[in-house]
């Protein structure tokens, strides 16, 4: 190889030339000009890159015309550093499944929070007075109507209950005396053997003797409705709480507010469910039951749903029986209540349920999975396939979910496409590979995620 440079660093003049110029030895950068820029950006090649030539010129040429050499190396690299890499293929569209909005005639609900509140709730009492004796239930059990609950000492009534019996005999015995003595006055008043008034006294003590019977056989019913309340028996069917007298206490009876209260029974089938709702509310049910557009009044005989806080499903059926007749005045809502079926005893009075009443008349909806649905701040959107299969963004306007699907109100059509899957792939405007899935749908949704997810 031949670099034509032995000739010129052979002759000490050109030696002596080159020593001479101090300025240019000790300056570089100056003597070789826009070149340590470039310098400084192949330095940061690996020596891979370099030419055979750069590799192999220290060892053939001198170490006098090692500089030289050297020059004429890093020029080679810096040639090796002009080449443009390889263009990267572009990438291709991005795989979306696309879906039609379903479409389903639908009635918006209305959603409460309610408690649920006993038919009946009675309250145990005594009505006499005395020493209980027995308790023949235990607590919390389910009572019938009928069923011994408690029992007072029952002698005592008894024993009055004897005494009203005696009395009313006797008296019973004086109206037979007072009756065939009057009936003997009226032969003597004939005869003229007795005066009028002696007559009209016989007649009087037959009348005293007549009301004395009356007035004992009332004091027999009356020992007689005391001795049975002595047995304290439910007065209807429900679930009674703890007794709250234990036997051999003295119990307060009567009819007085000092009584003593012995045990509470609640009904439990059916059971209803009271809450409450805003007057616009009540407003939208009395125009759609006066314009007769369909029986979601919210009042009288509508149907309405119900779950508990552990349930995520409306299972519950049950209909509207009582909406209050004046709108309270501090809250500005007004009471409604609902009855529903408790035969398995899953509802207590006092818990707390969800109830959705309709609250308008069927209508014909596009409906969504909530997957479908992207967030721009305070907006939602989604992303909508047109036919040259570029993605275009639509602002919605959302409903009510129902049955795993959200209710569109407004910004797509039937016919639309809309992605429901790959969302995170979708960029407004770029272009996609659409696969259709038929109809939005919780399961479809599902579907084509688990066949995405496999495939990438």
């Amino acid at each position: 190889m031949d670099l034509r440079l032995d000739h010129r660093y052979g002759d000490a003049s050109a030696a002596g030339e080159e020593l001479g110029s101090r300025s240019q030895a000790r300056d570089p950068l100056r003597r070789y000009g826009p070149a340590r820029i470039l310098w400084a950006s192949c330095m940061t090649l690996p020596i891979s890159r370099m030419t055979a030539s750069a590799r192999i010129l220290p060892r053939l040429i001198p170490r006098q015309g090692f500089a030289a050499a050297l020059l004429v190396a890093l020029a080679t690299v810096l040639a090796g550093c002009g080449e443009s890499p390889r263009q990267q293929a572009a990438p291709a569209p991005p795989k979306v499944t696309v879906a039609k909005p379903a479409q389903r005639t639908i009635v918006d609900q209305d959603e409460y929070v309610g408690r649920f509140v006993a038919v009946d709730v009675v309250e145990v009492r005594a009505r006499v007075s005395g020493y209980l004796d027995k308790v023949h239930f235990t607590d919390g059990q389910i009572v019938k109507q009928g069923d011994l609950l408690f029992t007072i000492d029952k002698r005592p009534f008894q024993n009055t209950l004897d005494q009203a019996r005696a009395n009313l005999e006797v008296a019973k015995s004086n109206v037979a005396f007072t009756q065939s003595d009057l009936a003997r006055g009226q032969q003597l008043l004939r005869d003229r053997t007795i005066s009028e008034q002696i007559y009209e006294q016989r007649a009087q003590q037959f009348r005293n003797a007549q009301a004395a019977v009356n007035a004992n056989q009332a004091l027999v019913r009356q020992a007689e409705l005391d001795l049975e309340f002595t047995e304290l028996r439910a007065p209807v069917t429900g679930r009674i709480g703890d007794r709250r007298v234990t036997p051999g206490n003295l119990v307060t009876g009567g009819t007085g507010g000092a009584t003593s209260m012995l045990a509470t029974i609640v009904s439990i089938d059916p059971i209803r469910l009271e809450f409450t709702f805003d007057e616009a509310s009540l407003l939208r049910y009395q125009r759609l039951s006066s314009g007769g557009k369909s029986d979601a009044t919210g009042l009288g005989n509508t149907a309405v749903r119900l779950k508990l806080l552990d349930e995520t499903d409306f299972s519950h059926y049950g209909r509207m029986d009582f909406v209050d007749n004046v709108i309270d005045r501090a809250t500005g809502t007004i009471r409604g209540r609902a009855q529903f079926g408790n035969a398995d005893g899953l509802f207590t009075p006092g818990m707390f349920a969800r109830v959705q009443v309709p609250g308008s008349a069927p209508y014909q909806a596009l409906m969504l999975p909530d997957a479908a649905i992207a967030t721009e701040q305070a907006r939602k959107l989604v992303y909508v396939v047109d036919q040259d299969n570029i993605a275009r963004q639509r602002y919605v306007t959302l409903g009510p979910l129902v049955d795993d699907l959200r209710v569109i109100r407004d910004g797509v059509s039937a016919n639309d496409r809309v992605v429901v899957n790959g969302l995170m792939r979708v960029r407004q405007g770029q272009k996609v590979t659409p696969e259709e899935e038929g109809t939005a749908s919780p399961q479809s949704f599902f579907t084509a995620a688990e066949t995405t997810d496999k495939t990438d």
